[in-house]
């Protein structure tokens, strides 16, 4: 007797997938589709979902584009509007986060033009101070110019009571706080948030390379501050 045809011989890889299935890698995962379904709908709370996740992260995108926070809720919200407005335009061949984070970058970047801010991206990522002692970089006669001469300690070696100290995390806050804008988007974006780096470059418009050149700067001074906190301890 023929077995069934959707029948699958044991042992066998999954197969293609159906009509209507999303495709791995370019359709929004199951929570994605489920709440996407629900905000097509007009269910408010669906909305109410959406933005409790993502409003945060819309206002730091526009705050590294223009000139003051007020401008920068001012942004956030017409990228709100746009992200009403185009819901059900919106095809999935990305995450529903980084089209978001796409509409809020567009509006932060027009905004920004409006008020005349221009800060072209080799302003970023100049020669800056790195907030690090040159002296800990091998000289340009070594076998390895510009290395460390000592590495400095990893987060993870630090000692699990100095990490839990309210004083210390207020520390790396604050220092996080101060850096300029794009790198302190991009180091949440990473380090906090949890994005990958490729992910970070695709929804901020930035090449790889300046997205690792901020997170490294960001990284460092960031590093820079804990390390002389500790050692005031």
């Amino acid at each position: 007797m023929k077995a069934p045809a959707d029948r699958r011989a044991r042992g066998s890889g999954p197969g293609p997938p159906r009509h209507g299935e999303p495709s791995k890698g370019t359709q929004t995962d199951d929570d994605d589709a489920a709440l996407l379904a629900r905000l097509r709908d007009g269910e408010e709370a669906a909305f109410n979902e959406l933005v409790e996740r993502f409003y945060a992260l819309t206002l730091h995108v526009a705050r590294s584009y223009v000139r003051s926070s007020s401008v920068a809720e001012e942004v956030a919200q017409d990228a709100w509007i746009g992200v009403i407005e185009g819901i059900h335009r919106f095809e999935g061949r990305s995450s529903l986060k980084n089209w978001i984070v796409r509409i809020a970058v567009n509006k932060a970047r027009t905004r920004g033009a409006r008020e005349a801010r221009s800060v072209p991206f080799s302003s970023l990522v100049s020669e800056e101070d790195d907030g690090i002692d040159p002296s800990r970089f091998r000289g340009p006669g070594d076998a390895f110019p510009g290395h460390w001469t000592s590495y400095p300690r990893t987060w993870r070696s630090l000692p699990d009571e100095a990490t839990a100290m309210h004083e210390t995390l207020s520390v790396v806050q604050e220092a996080i706080e101060a850096l300029p804008e794009m790198q302190r988007l991009v180091l949440t974006l990473r380090d906090i948030d949890g994005w990958g780096s490729a992910e970070i470059a695709t929804a901020l418009g930035l090449t790889d390379a300046n997205e690792r050149v901020l997170l490294h700067r960001a990284r460092t001074k960031v590093r820079a501050v804990l390390e002389r906190h500790l050692a005031d301890e």
